[in-house]
């Protein structure tokens, strides 16, 4: 149904080198976060110069105009092309669209955005996409930005400018070294209403991106090797759920329970992943809201966005594990996906405990799309 995005990328031998090209992709993707064009080089001679569309103004767009050799294109999913397009196209694909005044914001974040209640004028036409069109969509994707991207062929002497520019290697790459170069940077001691024996353990990538936590109750890394493995939950944070207390989903409930569960056993460890919204962000997941509010439901409402139903990586999860010294684990999920992520990432998990939680009422609908179109076990 989703994609587990759990096989690493080969990496570079240099600790240095990784370290490098991390920062690389980092500082393009805040650049498209700026609405700063950056340069996106194939490896084989082809270069693109790149906008995000849901935030590209008139500067960017006067700049990407005078970096330029040819016409832009938009870069799309196939699921938000289809939707413009009004016509099936093959999935997993990067369509690219062509029309008049590409160049015009408002008609770009209507293109880009579903929710974005824009009137679309033009006729829209599909054109073979280049050859930067997956890492164009991917670079949109680490920043957290709608996959949907202006990109233009680099005219002679773009890098010159102070264009910054990026590989497209490099960016497919991001996740796998992200988690590889994930770095143990603090730790203290947190006493929790749930647990009081909790310390958190703070991750970071090597290009200084998001930190992850390691929510850790008594000593779960000094279970016995042939003893009872301890229980450990692999939790996306949720904004609206945990610190909100939202109705819309369980997560919030599912933390909480979680660290009662370990503290009655006296060990465990929450992993409290930086992925939002299925790793869409908290952005996308509030226009994800928007778009269910319409009657779309949460897999549908992801996809409408040009992300995929499940964008998450298990890769820095089993990279905190292996850190904490934690090899053998009972995976507390009704997600079998993250189970077999894990194991897919080199990690031992012995058993699947269940953490089901039950519905309020306002999230009915939500765990009854868990289970029917994401397989999570809640019976």
């Amino acid at each position: 149904m989703h994609q587990v995005h759990d096989t690493p990328a080969e990496l570079p031998a240099s600790p240095d080198s990784a370290s490098h090209q991390l920062r690389a992709v980092h500082r393009a993707a805040a650049e498209l976060r700026r609405g700063t064009p950056v340069l996106l080089q194939d490896g084989l001679g082809q270069s693109a110069v790149v906008l995000a569309a849901e935030n590209a103004g008139a500067g960017g767009l006067a700049d990407l105009a005078a970096l330029a050799a040819g016409p832009p294109v938009l870069l799309l999913t196939a699921v938000r092309a289809a939707a413009l397009l009004r016509r099936p196209l093959e999935p997993d694909a990067a369509v690219a669209l062509r029309t008049t005044a590409l160049l015009d914001p408002d008609l770009l974040r209507g293109l880009a955005d579903p929710t974005a209640d824009q009137a679309l004028s033009g006729a829209l036409e599909a054109v073979p996409p280049p050859s930067v069109a997956p890492a164009a969509l991917a670079l949109a994707k680490v920043a957290r930005l709608l996959p949907a991207v202006l990109a233009a062929p680099a005219r002679p002497g773009a890098p010159a400018l102070g264009l910054l520019s990026v590989t497209t290697a490099d960016v497919l790459a991001y996740p796998a070294r992200a988690a590889a170069n994930l770095q143990r940077v603090a730790e203290a001691h947190v006493p929790t209403e749930d647990s009081p024996d909790t310390r958190v353990v703070v991750f970071r990538a090597g290009d200084g991106g998001a930190e992850h936590l390691a929510i850790l109750v008594g000593r779960p890394e000094d279970a016995e090797p042939g003893g009872r493995a301890p229980l450990v939950r692999v939790h996306s944070e949720c904004f609206t759920g945990d610190l909100l207390g939202s109705l819309r989903c369980d997560c919030g409930p599912q933390l909480r329970t979680a660290l009662r569960r370990m503290a009655q056993e006296g060990a465990g460890a929450v992993l409290y992943l930086a992925q939002e919204g299925r790793g869409i962000g908290l952005v996308n997941k509030l226009r994800a809201y928007a778009l269910q509010d319409r009657g779309l439901d949460t897999l549908d409402a992801n996809r409408a966005l040009g992300w995929e139903a499940d964008e998450r990586s298990f890769l820095v999860a089993a990279a905190m594990l292996e850190q904490l010294r934690i090899p053998r684990i009972r995976l507390l999920t009704n997600n079998p996906d993250k189970m077999a992520g894990l194991l897919a990432c080199g990690i031992d998990v012995v058993a699947r405990e269940a953490l089901v939680v039950p519905g309020n009422g306002v999230n009915d609908h939500y765990l009854a799309t868990k289970a029917r179109r994401f397989g999570h076990l809640l019976g």
